[in-house]
């Protein structure tokens, strides 16, 4: 692999690529797990919700080519198989609740918070220990568009 020059330090590049690698992970999983509702919801909202969560799988795909791009971009690799994201990821791949769409919402709904307090670390340390303010507005996007997907869930069960 070529080196990158893009004026961040290769100890800095690296710990970004390692903390782009979870993020990346539980993204995967994540999606996995979106895919999982779109395919075995049940109930009388099975139509709506079909649809549903095929909007948001395919937003967190996106997200995932992001992140594994991001990485290329600093001069790394990107994690790809699924026993390295079950090693790397935050989240679980487990399912707690029923195959309905309060179920899978509120499951889903868990893991988009927990990923949005880990991007939230994220910011800070990127942007003030690493100076890389790129890869901290990137992180910040991220966050925002998982924002925004938690509060569609969340807007579906009050």
């Amino acid at each position: 692999m070529k080196t990158t020059s893009i004026g961040i330090t290769a100890p800095s590049k690296d710990q970004v690529a390692q903390k782009l690698s979870h993020i990346l992970a539980d993204e995967f999983l994540l999606y996995t797990k979106t895919r999982n509702a779109h395919w075995n919801i049940e109930g009388r909202d099975f139509h709506a919700m079909h649809i549903f969560f095929e909007s948001q799988y395919k937003e967190l795909d996106a997200m995932v080519d992001m992140i594994a791009e991001r990485i290329r971009t600093i001069g790394h690799y990107a994690p790809a198989s699924l026993q390295t994201f079950l090693n790397l990821t935050h989240l679980t791949e487990r399912i707690y609740q029923e195959n309905n769409g309060e179920g899978f919402m509120r499951e889903l709904l868990a893991d988009h918070e927990t990923v949005v307090i880990k991007l939230r670390e994220l910011v800070d340390f990127f942007s003030g220990k690493l100076h890389d303010q790129g890869s901290a507005d990137f992180i910040t996007g991220l966050m925002e568009r998982h924002e925004k997907l938690a509060w569609t869930l969340r807007a579906h069960l009050v």
